[in-house]
């Protein structure tokens, strides 16, 4: 199993989420890459003490945190407020200029995906599904075999699910702790999919980049998923496999100057005795959820309105496909 770390500047959660990793009944069988939006000494050095399984790093290199004073970060005569005249920048829907330590979540994480299935040697042969978490994303330690058999399964026991995930699309909700598996909305706690879902998403390049929405999540949701069937699940089981921790969003980690967002987060979330081991059966039926959110037709938060962003999003769809169009 590949599993995909994705991280900003928190160093408090990533401890918590190295040491459920640790835990992990299978780990030292997994490749983990861990992608940074920015080098962060901190950061590194957690990585780096990693021993329980293979480790690659990868470093998003058109980060606002390596190019603080200059595009993607601010460039001298960017556009700030509503009533700005003569300067760089186009306005959201709603009037609004562009953040660079916002928009780069979803830089990050396209740049991430791009690079992940397209652009790695170590992936380029493998057709396997890969699982993505977040360093606020605690693993129960049978989330590696959980996320196996779901991802074998969900090709026989749901045809409408694209992806496996790992805790139900609330992040509040444990789950129904009931005898059958469960096909839900596609969460962002602990998914997994393959190179065949991959290619799906990336023939939306151009629909995920104009999207006038910041998140990547919620941009999917609205104009890539629809496109696939009237209803698109994710396969999960009846009790989560991981947890979302603490109170600090990506948007709230550490800027220059700043000290980093701190809550309790540094503790280690509590664990079940029923989740510690592999507790699927292959035999249960398939429980459909009513999938709710974002629809088709919403507009977006906003955010995503500058022309150099969603350009360079699309220069990430096609870096590692010369002569191909987008």
């Amino acid at each position: 199993m590949v599993i995909v770390l994705y991280v900003h500047n928190r160093p408090a959660y990533l401890k918590v989420a190295v040491h459920g990793l640790s835990q992990v009944e299978g780990i030292s069988e997994a490749l983990l890459i861990v992608s940074h939006d920015g080098y962060f000494p901190e950061m590194n050095a957690i990585i780096e003490g990693i021993r329980f399984c293979q480790v690659k790093q990868i470093f998003a290199p058109f980060s606002p945190h390596i190019f603080p004073d200059a595009f993607p970060g601010i460039t001298p005569g960017d556009c700030e407020k509503a009533e700005s005249r003569n300067c760089k920048g186009d306005p959201d829907q709603y009037g609004h200029y562009r953040s660079p330590h916002i928009v780069s979540l979803k830089h990050h994480w396209w740049w991430m995906m791009n690079t992940v299935w397209d652009g790695l040697p170590e992936i380029r042969n493998y057709d396997g599904h890969i699982l993505f978490v977040e360093e606020d994303h605690f693993l129960f330690p049978n989330a590696l075999r959980n996320i196996e058999a779901l991802s074998a399964l969900k090709a026989c026991k749901c045809p409408e699910c694209y992806m496996a995930n790992l805790a139900p699309a609330d992040v509040n909700f444990k789950g129904e702790r009931i005898n059958a598996l469960v096909a839900d909305k596609i969460g962002n706690v602990g998914y997994a999919f393959n190179r065949t879902i991959w290619r799906k998403i990336h023939s939306y390049a151009e629909q995920f980049c104009s999207f006038d929405d910041y998140n990547w999540d919620i941009s999917m949701w609205v104009v890539v998923y629809p496109e696939w069937g009237s209803t698109s699940y994710s396969l999960r089981g009846p009790r989560r496999s991981a947890q979302h921790f603490g109170k600090c969003g990506l948007h709230q980690g550490q800027k220059q100057g700043q000290p980093p967002c701190f809550d309790e987060g540094g503790q280690l979330p509590p664990v079940e005795e029923e989740d510690k081991i592999y507790n699927l059966d292959s035999n249960w039926i398939v429980r459909y959820s009513t999938v709710q959110g974002y629809d088709r037709g919403f507009k977006g938060w906003g955010g995503w309105g500058d022309s150099r962003d969603r350009n360079l999003c699309l220069d990430f769809a096609s870096m590692y496909h010369v002569g191909v169009t987008i």
